[in-house]
């Protein structure tokens, strides 16, 4: 369940995370359909919020996730710090898994 409030509670210093809010936008091609995902083959960019101590720690995050589920980075990783829309836990993680296809 999630805590009430936890957006304020973050701003207002009344809950601590030793975790930064990043989104990151990179293209990838997916070799085969990705259950967990529901997303089939095709190059796309995928937009994906994570919560992690570093822009290094968020970017390695996203490539062994790629490695663990079938898709592959094949273009520049752009990392923005943003607000998020789920709590910070325990561990760094990623959520949110949006792909959008292009033709290549």
């Amino acid at each position: 369940m999630t805590e009430r409030n936890w957006k304020l509670k973050l701003r207002y210093g009344k809950k601590k995370t030793p975790f930064s809010h990043y989104t990151i936008i990179t293209p990838v091609r997916i070799t085969e359909y990705i259950e967990d995902f529901k997303s089939g083959p095709g190059t796309a960019y995928l937009g994906v919020k994570i919560w992690a101590t570093t822009t290094d720690e968020a970017i390695e995050l996203v490539q062994n996730i790629g490695q663990q589920t079938g898709y592959e980075i094949i273009g520049k990783i752009e990392v923005y710090d943003t607000d998020p829309l789920e709590p910070p836990g325990d561990n760094p993680y990623a959520y949110g898994f949006n792909f959008s296809y292009y033709s290549s």
